[in-house]
């Protein structure tokens, strides 16, 4: 659900929450780490805090650190460089506490507003607490690796740490490290390069790292734990100002992201569902392209085949106003205000469909202000009800397939709208129907040929795109995800609704 059917005043305090939290001590981390291995940290890494060289090294200051875990440095005595994510002992407990208070909420808010919202709660509540079980993080990384490695189209513009289940558990996650630029350092990723011609960024498609200097190991027993750092800077293809960056346009960088999700909607329902810019690297290959390096796989959703399909077809209707679809489409789920619903889904007015709550909020008499919007609001809520009307049929993976394409949509604003987002997730829609290998034959005949014909309609979707761009450059618009939000934004002020975007964007 989107973040603007709670109040303000409750969003505002939604956005607070996303705040770096105070890691733990290393005491903590040690104690974590012997309760689920029986061991001590150097027996089940391999590691020495005495200078051993024949032994691997560990920082014990964590080098990130949120309110589920946080993530320690390490190489392995065979090379290999680790990211080891360790739970913080209190959470499992927070997390059952901040449940209860969630379901309280939403008992209260359905009470209230007449909001059938609490049939959602335990799905959610199920999808949440998965989160903090890392070797179901585990399972999901390795799933989207190895659909990755079979997918020709983003074998080599996607990667996906490995894991290492022999040093991992419930509450330990070691994977891969990674070097790289956060979506969010547009300078980094956009800046020119100086590492030198054909060649890649540190640990680009995998390649091992360079070891830290003999003399750093050597004098680790001397360092303070709390102030621990031990992995080389590797920030030499800077240049020496240090103002250099991966020298990649945006725009390949943001379709790839966008492929790569849509892929997972429409191609293998299998769908990250928490893809923040601090959760996506980007890497410069030696061939100049970028390579997305997507993490923290802890939040997934899988869609019923029967569903994944379905969902394409609804997607590939929305942008062909194929409206006797869609309105079929929504009844299987249940769902009695298609417009409203197609609205929420493109994250912009549908203008399709027969119209029926968006025309009748519209067709309210001009009353004074606060009586018209109560009036709009309560109209709104009816359409809210209407969607979650059949709570038996609606399928509640749209909840966060709906986060996965808003937070997308954040992103490609974020880097100043360089792809038309909703062509791209169009076009996986509509492939992903003709690659149906359930179909019979002549039915993915018929599907591709569809496919060839959508993809020419699509093309008046550039037209708005490269609209939007020139404004853009003019310096009177910022691209075209932002106007489709401004759009979105003017439709719910006439409703009553206050958008804040952004809130739960990471």
């Amino acid at each position: 659900m989107q973040s603007a059917i709670l109040p303000p005043e409750f969003q505002k305090m939604f956005a607070r929450m996303f705040d770096d939290a105070t890691q733990n001590s290393w005491k903590e981390v040690e104690q974590v780490i012997k309760e689920d291995f029986g061991k001590t940290p150097e027996e089940v890494f391999g590691i020495s805090f005495d200078g051993d060289p024949s032994k691997g090294v560990m920082e014990r200051t964590a080098r990130a650190s949120a309110s589920v875990a946080q993530v320690h440095w390490a190489r392995l005595a065979d090379g290999r460089e680790v990211a080891i994510k360790i739970q913080k002992r209190e959470i499992a407990r927070q997390v059952e506490w901040d449940l209860w208070a969630f379901k309280v909420v939403t008992k209260i808010y359905t009470w209230y507003f007449d909001l059938p919202l609490y049939s959602l709660v335990p799905y959610i509540s199920d999808r949440l607490m998965l989160e903090t079980d890392f070797q179901n993080e585990a399972r999901n990384g390795e799933k989207m690796r190895n659909l990755i490695q079979n997918e020709p189209r983003l074998k080599n513009r996607v990667y996906i740490p490995e894991t290492y289940p022999s040093m991992s558990s419930k509450r330990v996650l070691t994977a891969e490290w990674i070097e790289g630029i956060r979506l969010w350092d547009k300078e980094g990723i956009n800046n020119t390069w100086r590492g030198g011609y054909g060649k890649g960024s540190p640990g680009a498609g995998g390649v091992q790292l360079d070891a830290p200097p003999a003399h750093v190991v050597a004098n680790i027993s001397k360092k303070q734990p709390d102030d621990e750092k031990l992995k080389p800077e590797r920030d030499a293809w800077r240049g020496p100002a240090k103002k250099g960056g991966l020298g990649l346009p945006l725009k390949p960088v943001m379709q790839t992201m966008v492929d790569l999700f849509s892929a997972q909607m429409f191609l293998w329902g299998l769908v990250h569902c928490d893809p923040h810019p601090g959760n996506i690297f980007i890497r410069r290959l030696p061939s100049g392209k970028p390579e997305l390096v997507l993490i923290d796989h802890g939040l997934y959703i899988s869609m019923d085949p029967k569903f994944r399909l379905e969902y394409a077809l609804f997607w590939r209707s929305l942008m062909t106003f194929d409206n006797k679809t869609i309105a079929k489409v929504t009844q299987e789920w249940g769902i009695n205000a298609p417009d409203i619903f197609a609205s929420a889904t493109l994250m912009r007015p549908y203008e399709g469909g027969d119209g029926k709550t968006l025309a009748e909020i519209r067709a309210m008499s001009k009353k004074e202000q606060k009586v018209r919007q109560f009036e709009m609001q309560q109209k709104m809520w009816a359409g809210v009800r209407d969607i979650l009307s059949n709570q038996d049929k609606f399928p509640q993976e749209l909840i966060f397939i709906g986060r996965n394409l808003r937070i997308v949509q954040g992103n490609n604003q974020f880097l100043g709208s360089p792809v038309n987002r909703v062509k791209i997730t169009g076009t996986w829609a509509s492939r992903a129907l003709a690659e149906n290998r359930e179909a019979s034959l002549s039915q993915r005949w018929k599907e591709y040929g569809k496919h060839l014909l959508f993809r020419t309609v699509l093309i008046s979707t550039d037209f708005v795109f490269y609209w939007a761009k020139i404004r853009q450059w003019l310096g009177v618009g910022k691209g075209m995800d932002d106007d489709i939000e401004e759009s979105m934004r003017k439709m719910a002020e006439g409703m009553g609704v206050e958008l804040q975007h952004g809130v739960f964007e990471g």
